[in-house]
This record gives structure tokens, sequence and C-alpha cells, in this order.
């Protein structure tokens, strides 16, 4: 469809809209991950071994993703039937509530194993909010934006990931730098997951100012709304939800390897807290700039061949970066990341738009996100703990070359026979002019 009815202004304020929402609930969502690679063990499993404590600690991470298809499935179902905005608006509540909500938990030591308990329940609230979340950004800039350039717009949704990163790292290298270890320990933690309640009153304050995506509101006209997206798609729609999961699997576990288990694994070889999240900071930087690029590209030269040559592009790098950092060389650390994330970029910037483009407007919400977030627990849930676990077992980091490389190069191959939605697709043939 057309959209001579939006301006270039209009797409830019609300991509900056939805890149600011999404980093709000990326901060949320990461800043959950750092806290059980520093502190979880101890606060919350304080009666297990150092090992089983990062073992548990990482379960509870891991929670979060199983949640995530359900708030595909959910937040899909309104997204499709309701509108984007109205979803998009009560998935920020959702996670906001849950953070704060963690922040407050009492440690296991002041209540027992109900401390646990309710960290793992709301972190499940995590991952209904983010399993709603990303759908729906993506879809709200994307069908905002005019033909030949969705590419670029819904790459700068792609990039609030990489800024709630980085917001999170910098808010726990400031909380951590201004207090001892034993206190940061004991409630310094707290402060990131308190301070959410700001990020999401300043989000909601935003996405209420959005108007509805155009592409829904021609199908709420058309009355091609569907009374259940998600049968829709289980119906006729299978094939592409499973290749959009394992196209997934390779981008998931890249992220959480770099950013997550990372930041474990270099503490192990010798570096220090402040040191890994400088690195891991400098390298979602380069991660924005280069996504943001790829996305650009991808709208004059296809987005398929630059999603498939990212995923390789991993699979030849991974060894050098676990290399990298038993090296125990800040500096080769450094360059190690921004080689391997290089093409990590190349398939983060594609991947929204890439995806949307396979499923029809009227199931575009529920079959993205449902396809990408059971891409996303294969590849992120088991990653931190199983590597932990591999790690420790084979004192190597052999099992981490293969487990990303493996990965990889199956969501390289996944890719391949992902193809656009039906031309005739009434409400998004703007979506079907593009290249794959």
């Amino acid at each position: 469809m057309s959209h001579s009815s939006t301006t270039t202004a209009d797409v830019r304020r609300v991509g900056l809209a939805s890149l600011m929402g999404t980093t709000i609930e990326y901060y949320d969502f990461f800043i959950y991950g750092t806290a059980a690679a520093l502190v979880f063990g101890e606060v919350f499993f304080p009666n297990s071994d150092p090992l089983t404590g990062s073992l548990l600690s990482f379960a509870t991470f891991g929670v979060a993703f199983v949640a995530r298809p359900l708030g595909g499935v959910v937040f899909g179902h309104f997204g499709d039937r309701v509108g984007r905005k109205v979803a998009l608006v009560t998935t920020l509540l959702t996670m906001g509530t849950a953070t704060v909500g963690i922040g407050l938990v009492p440690s296991y030591d002041a209540i027992g194993v109900a401390a646990p308990t309710l960290l793992v329940v709301l972190r499940f609230a995590q991952g209904i909010a983010l399993g709603g979340e990303y759908g729906g950004a993506v879809l709200m800039t994307v069908e905002h934006s005019p033909a030949g350039k969705r590419g670029f717009y819904g790459s700068w949704v792609q990039t609030g990931a990489q800024f709630g990163l980085i917001v999170a790292n910098v808010v726990y290298l400031i909380v951590g730098s201004s207090m001892g270890d034993e206190a940061f320990r004991s409630w310094g933690w707290r402060v990131p997951f308190w301070i959410s309640v700001v990020l999401v009153v300043l989000g909601l304050a935003i996405r209420l100012r959005l108007e509805e995506s155009p592409e829904f509101t021609a199908l709420k006209k058309s009355n091609d709304i569907q009374p259940a997206p998600v049968i829709e798609v289980l119906r006729r729609h299978k094939t592409e939800v499973l290749l959009i999961a394992g196209a997934a699997v390779g981008n998931s576990v890249t992220f959480y390897v770099a950013a997550v288990f990372g930041l474990s694994y270099g503490a192990g070889q010798g570096f220090s807290r402040n040191q890994m999240l400088v690195v891991i900071i400098a390298a979602a930087i380069w991660v924005i700039v280069a996504s943001i690029a790829v996305g650009a590209i991808s709208d004059r030269g296809g987005r398929k061949a630059i999603f498939i040559a990212g995923n390789l592009a991993i699979a030849a790098t991974i060894y050098p970066w676990a290399a990298a950092i038993e090296s125990g060389s800040l500096g080769l650390v450094m360059v190690a990341y921004i080689v391997m994330l290089t093409g990590y970029s190349m398939t983060w910037g594609t991947i929204g738009v890439f995806f949307a483009e396979a499923f029809t407007g009227a199931v575009r919400y529920t079959g993205l996100s449902v396809g990408f977030t059971i891409g996303v627990i294969v590849g992120g849930a088991v990653t931190p703990l199983a590597l932990t676990k591999l790690v420790d077992s084979y004192s190597s980091a052999i099992p981490v070359v293969l487990w990303v490389a493996g990965a990889t190069v199956v969501s390289a191959l996944c890719g391949i026979p992902l193809r656009r939605a039906d031309r005739a697709d009434k409400v998004g043939p703007a979506i079907d002019s593009l290249a794959v």
C-alpha cells in the first residue's frame, strides 16, 4: 500500500519512539543477565558451591526464554486483532512492573526458598513481555516506513537491544564503581532494577502518543482481521515459523555468548568485571553503527544474502574470539569482539524485516513473534547454562567454538528457503516489492 500520507518526519518519529521503548525493555531484560552473572548465585542460592550457584542463577535467566513464545502468542493475538500500539503499551507496563519487583525481592537469607521462587515468577513475566515486544516494535516501524526504506528504519529498532545492553552495563559500571564489593553484593545490584521506574514512565509517555500502524489501520478497514491469528499461523505458515525459528538460533547464541557468557568467562580468565563491561559496551556501540549501515544496504542489495553471509562469518570468527579471551590481552579481546560482532551485525541489522516479510499483514505480528521467540529459546535459554558447565568440565573454549559455529551454520541453512509473503497481499505490497 502507499504510504504517501506518512512523511519522513513521521517515520523517523515512530522509529525513534520504537527504538526508545525497545531500549527500555531490553535494559530491563539485560540487567537481570548481568546480575545473574555477578551476584544472584550467592544472593539467592547461597547454600550451593560457586559452580552450582552460577548454574542455578543462569537457569533462572533461562526461564524468561521459555516464556517468550507464550508472550509472542498472547501479544501477537492482540497485536493482530486490536492493534500494534495497544500491545506495545502493555508489554512495556508488564516488563517494568516485573523488573522493579525483582529489585525488591528479599534475599534467600531473609525469606528462604520464597526468594528464588519469586525471582523465577518475575523473570517469567519479563519473558512474556519481551516475547510480545520485539515483533510489535519491528512492525510499528516497518509498517510506517516507505518502500525502499524498511531495512534502514527497521534496523533502528534492532539496535534497541544494543542500546539496552549499553545502558544496563553503564549503570552497573557506575553503581559498581561507586561502592565496595560488599555493598554492591548486599544491595547495590538492586539499584539498576529500581531505576526502571523512571525509564518505563518515559517510555509510556512516548508510546501513548504514537499513531497506529497504517497497515493495521488498512486491515481493519478492509475487514481482514483474523479471529484467531495463531491458528491461522499454525495452519498456513508452519514452514515459515519453523524456518524463522531455525534462522534465529545462531543470532541468539552469538549474542548471549558475547554479552552474558563472555562476561563470566572473561572474569575466569583474569579480567576484572569492569574491564569486561567496558569491552562489551564498546562492542555494542560498534554493532549499533554496523547494523544500521547493513539495514540501509539491505534495501538495495537484498537481505537474504547478507543474513546468510553474516552467520557464516560468525562461524569463522568464533575461535579467534575465544582464543583472544584466553590470551589475557585486553586489546586482543576488544579486536576479537569487534571482528566477530561484525558478522553478527550483518544478521541483526537484517533479521527483523527479513522475517517480517515472510508473513502477510493479517498474521505478521503473531508469525514473526512466535517464530523468532522459539529460535531465541533454542539459542539463548540454554547457552549460558550449558557453556558454563561445558567449559568447567573440559577446561577449554572448544565447546564454545563448536556450539556457536554449529548454531550459525544451521541458521544460514534455514535462511536459504525463506521467501517473501504472497505478492497478492492486499495490505503489504510495499513489503513485497522489496528484494529478499
